[in-house]
């Protein structure tokens, strides 16, 4: 497969991915266990894989560690910002700070369309078109990689954590 038909490819997903999480980031939210245990596996995983893959180079791992560190702590903020409710038919549901994750947004699809930028010449030049460039080949890269593991790794964990407490409370108190 050449590299402008990765890309093609590649950009929809993005943006279908970027879709779905711009929806989750705004107004109510159901409490899903299953989904957001899925979740934080599959961001586990996803982090393992980029940590193996930057062994080769030390900046790398580090970039990524330290995005892992400052989204576990951005996920901390957002527990705190995040109330939980129920609705009329008595489900679940969970406001998230809509600022956290638009900033997470943000700075992803930012850094990912400057990759994509600064790639596109290589594309153009046939004489590069045996070597894709690499997105994720960039300490700062990984970084928001880690930052957006960190923080949904943490995030979920703790709505998880925390939404047990508002079950329990919720079946503590007075029904009335």
């Amino acid at each position: 497969m050449t590299p402008p038909m990765i890309y093609a490819i590649l950009i929809p997903l993005m943006a279908f991915a970027v879709w779905r999480r711009v929806r989750g980031s705004f107004g109510r939210q159901p409490i899903r266990r299953h989904r957001m245990t899925g979740r934080i596996a599959v961001f586990a995983v996803i982090g393992l894989l980029l940590a193996l893959g930057g062994l080769h180079n030390l900046r790398l791992l580090e970039g990524l560690l330290g995005g892992v560190l400052a989204g576990a702590v951005l996920g901390i903020v957002g527990l705190r910002l995040t109330r939980f409710e129920r609705d009329a038919s008595g489900a679940d549901l969970y406001i998230p700070n809509a600022w956290i994750g638009s900033l997470l947004t943000v700075l992803l699809v930012a850094r990912l369309a400057w990759r994509l930028l600064v790639a596109m010449p290589q594309l153009q030049d046939p004489a590069m078109t045996h070597s894709a460039p690499a997105l994720g080949n960039s300490p700062l890269t990984l970084a928001i990689f880690g930052l957006m593991i960190g923080y949904y790794v943490c995030y979920f964990s703790g709505l998880l954590v925390h939404h047990r407490r508002f079950e329990r409370a919720q079946a503590a108190s007075p029904a009335g």
